[in-house]
């Protein structure tokens, strides 16, 4: 006995440390998660706001592409237009020297009329008449002219702004060029540190992987010792209450059966019923005492009925009834010295019967309260 309890000091004395240990690795490890996803997070929003600027400078550059070319459309029609009125005006100018000659022509034949005294009063007048046409056909030719030339200047005029554009949008492309360039060297860096936290989550999902297991293994340990406890536990249940035929072991619960604690639709435990609580208490008190400390177990009470409905003012149906003899349960463990921060209680009514037939048999055995040694 004296090796036994110095073995379990021992235990104590081991146990909440590792668990300690284990406890601060796994909040170190949350943490880094959660920086790496917090990273993650503004990396891609970084990423998000390049991409809508990218596509946004795309878009100008696009935009000033159909401006330049909107502007070559229009020079290309300008120099065509300045085209055609430099030979209209060569036409103008050709057609007005030859009026000119012409009237120097007629005013040479009308001086020799007006010298030679033969010539007939009638071709004179007729000889003037022409000069006069003459002299107004070159008059509107010489506006014509003036007006083609005008048009000229206004056109080499807007030819000229054009260009002045045309420059301004070529500059205007160059300076997007190196922006977009800008922007794509700095996707390269950010492409490269995302990449580089990629691997390191991978091995930190590694070294996770890693320590749930050792985790896993740890809680099997736990779980294991609990059910060395809880089979003892049983073991000594079934001894103390003696051999009922209706009290059994169902896997890794104790069934009472509900005529041994009450009456027939009641929650109120009869003397019977009472003694025989105050053994299982008794009996948790003993074998929890040996219980490690860092095993946080706990005691659950079910309230199971059969299939036949009940309706009273007390217990509307199987629910209440099944959760208030839980209940009833449970405070005579609490009044007995169990702490009632180790129990737990729960009604199931007809749900969860362990005996699907309809016989009063059957009835009986459904109509039980379970009691599960298990870890919180």
């Amino acid at each position: 006995m004296a090796l036994r309890n110095l073995r379990g000091r021992r235990h104590l004395d081991i146990w909440p440390g590792f668990v300690d240990a284990l406890a601060s690795l796994l909040l170190v490890i949350i943490f880094v998660l959660l920086v790496f996803v917090l990273a993650q997070f503004f990396l891609s929003e970084t990423l998000s706001g390049r991409d809508a600027a990218l596509r946004q400078l795309q878009g100008q550059m696009s935009e000033l592409a159909n401006v330049l070319a909107l502007e070559r459309k229009a020079k290309d029609a300008l120099d065509q237009q300045v085209v055609q009125l430099s030979a209209e005006l060569q036409a103008s100018l050709a057609a007005q020297r030859g009026l000119q000659g012409q009237v120097q022509t007629l005013t040479q034949r009308a001086e020799k009329a007006e010298g030679d005294a033969e010539t007939s009063a009638q071709e004179a007048a007729k000889l003037t008449a022409d000069i006069t046409a003459l002299q107004a056909l070159k008059d509107d030719l010489e506006r014509q002219a003036a007006t083609l030339a005008q048009r000229s200047e206004t056109a080499e005029a807007g030819l000229i702004e054009e260009r002045k554009v045309s420059e301004s949008a070529r500059a205007q492309l160059a300076l997007l060029n190196q922006q977009i360039a800008a922007l794509r060297a700095q996707l390269s860096e950010l492409t490269a540190a995302l990449d580089a936290s990629e691997k390191k989550a991978s091995e930190q999902q590694v070294q996770i992987e890693s320590l749930g297991s050792r985790l896993n293994a740890a809680l099997a340990g736990k779980v294991q010792e609990l059910a060395r406890f809880r089979s003892e536990f049983f073991g000594r249940l079934r001894e103390i209450l003696g051999d009922h035929p209706d009290i059994r072991i169902v896997g890794d619960r104790f069934v009472f059966p509900s005529e041994v604690l009450f009456d027939v639709g009641s929650a109120e435990i009869g003397d019977a019923g009472r003694e025989q609580i105050a053994r299982v208490a008794q009996t948790l008190k003993d074998v929890s005492a040996r219980i490690p400390a860092d095993i946080d177990w706990i005691l659950q009470v079910e309230g199971h009925t059969d299939k036949v409905p009940i309706n009273t003012p007390q217990f509307p149906s199987n629910w209440e009834l099944s959760e208030a003899r839980a209940m009833s349960v449970l405070r005579l463990l609490i009044d007995s010295g169990i702490p009632a921060s180790r129990l737990s209680a729960a009604g199931y009514a007809e749900f969860h019967p362990i005996d699907p037939g309809d016989g009063e048999a059957a009835y009986r055995r459904n109509r039980r309260i379970e009691l599960k040694l298990t870890q919180r």
